[in-house]
């Protein structure tokens, strides 16, 4: 009687850890889906070559080993500009010791307007580590086809003032360098945390 309640406990005891193990890979699995989108394997947005906000030449692989947003925009832009820079310095908040491994890159698409000391001022303004890109007319056409990255001039009230359209999103790479993320608009910085989290961790 004894063996056959042994029998049966044990086997109720294994299945029950194995119930367990799938929960806690299910759970895992659940903790490891992106709130981006993700785009790893995507063949392009290799590298670039343009000048940081201090007159230094810059390339992607110098900042290999971190995670790397890359956002594409211009210092006149109204509202998706520093809407989603202040969203990305609000996620650097969020990740506390691990920010340190996280670089944001602002490359703008407006340099007839944006120069050095204009970007020294507005990128730095949303968090003193993040990095604003800039290069001449042919060399930001290059890196928006090299990204895939849309903008067009809408004709404003002067040569001065204008706006672009442009695609309003932002890349991630990871710590190899490899692309991963497309981040939405307006995701959130909670959103974009989690994410970064991942790739931390992975």
């Amino acid at each position: 009687m004894n063996m056959i309640f042994n029998m049966k406990f044990s086997g109720l005891l294994v299945l029950a850890l194995f119930l367990a193990s799938i929960t806690a890979c299910n759970q895992q699995s659940v903790e490891k889906n992106f709130h981006s989108i993700d785009i790893t394997g995507a063949d392009f947005g290799h590298d670039f070559r343009l000048t940081d906000h201090t007159g230094q030449v810059r390339t992607l692989s110098d900042f290999k080993n971190n995670i790397v947003v890359i956002f594409f925009g211009y210092t006149h832009c109204p509202e998706v500009c520093p809407t989603t820079m202040s969203d990305l310095a609000s996620t650097i908040k969020l990740l506390g010791k691990d920010a340190d491994k996280v670089k944001v890159l602002f490359v703008t698409l407006d340099p007839e307007r944006d120069t050095q000391e204009l970007l020294a001022k507005y990128v730095p303004s949303f968090n003193p580590d993040f990095v604003g890109l800039y290069g001449d007319k042919a060399a930001t056409e290059k890196v928006a086809k090299d990204f895939r990255i849309f903008f067009q001039k809408q004709k404003g009230k002067s040569s001065q003032q204008y706006d672009l359209d442009h695609t309003a999103g932002a890349y991630v790479f990871d710590q190899t360098g490899k692309i991963r993320l497309f981040l939405r608009y307006g995701q959130g910085a909670e959103s974009i945390a989690h994410d970064m989290r991942i790739l931390l961790n992975s």
